[in-house]
């Protein structure tokens, strides 16, 4: 994940993460025939950038943007928790002005709780949507290769009983999902009533649609983004909005 300098003075566009968006958005402040790599053009105008796990050593990321986990002021961080689930866990809190259980559906569902000081208090880790339907296609002879859905807020959740194998797949990864979702919200609300939830990552539109309207969820796709924009602004932009600042 990454934040960009504003280019010729425009603020910058949307926060990204992968090499593939990097380029392309800044690019077009380089003439092709200037002779000037568009990569490096892009990593000299990063504000700030962070990474869970080995950064490929071809790409040219300015070290001394990226944020390490002692950057994020969450209190209370253990030394092995991933800075994704820090930027997180701290942001959310700071946004709502009250204990938070961050849910973070990506490649694994992690659930961040932080207490209501802003202190990290615990979570849990479990496979993600994609990859519980890659291993049960690669760990059993007959069910076939299903990806998740993802989608928009607005779109229609899967049938409950789906009638094809990979339908039926789809809906048990995302409903179990969902429901231990559920069970970490109203076990974090029986520590701290008024802890709010959260949902973030790219499989959070898909399971929105499944959870109960009354546990209240806030969906914000972005969140380890508005994270990093807060900690590492542009000098011409304002820090995203919070409750706190």
């Amino acid at each position: 994940m990454w934040h960009t300098r504003p280019v010729d003075g425009a603020r910058s566009g949307p926060e990204g993460g992968g090499t593939a968006g990097l380029v392309p958005a800044l690019a077009t402040a380089t003439a092709p025939d200037e002779g000037i790599d568009a990569l490096a053009v892009a990593s000299a105008r990063l504000l700030g950038w962070a990474a869970v796990g080995p950064v490929p050593v071809d790409l040219p990321l300015p070290p001394e943007a990226r944020l390490k986990l002692a950057d994020v002021p969450l209190q209370a961080a253990p030394p092995w928790l991933g800075i994704d689930r820090a930027l997180a866990g701290w942001w959310g809190w700071r946004l709502e002005a009250a204990p938070v259980l961050v849910a973070d559906a990506g490649t694994a569902l992690s659930l961040t709780r932080v207490d209501r000081e802003g202190r990290f208090a615990g979570g849990r880790l479990l496979a993600g949507a994609s990859l519980q339907l890659r291993a049960m296609a690669g760990g059993t002879a007959h069910l076939p290769p299903v990806h998740a859905p993802g989608g928009s807020p607005q779109a229609a959740p899967p049938p409950p009983w789906p009638h094809d194998t990979g339908g039926a797949m789809r809906s048990g990864v995302l409903r179990g999902l969902a429901a231990a979702i559920a069970a970490a919200a109203q076990e974090a609300r029986r520590e701290e009533p008024d802890c709010r939830l959260l949902l973030t990552g790219g499989d959070s539109a898909a399971l929105t649609s499944l959870l109960d309207p009354a546990l209240t969820v806030e969906q914000r796709p972005h969140l380890c983004l508005e994270a990093l924009a807060a900690l590492r602004p542009a000098v011409d932009q304002p820090s995203p909005r919070s409750l706190r600042i």
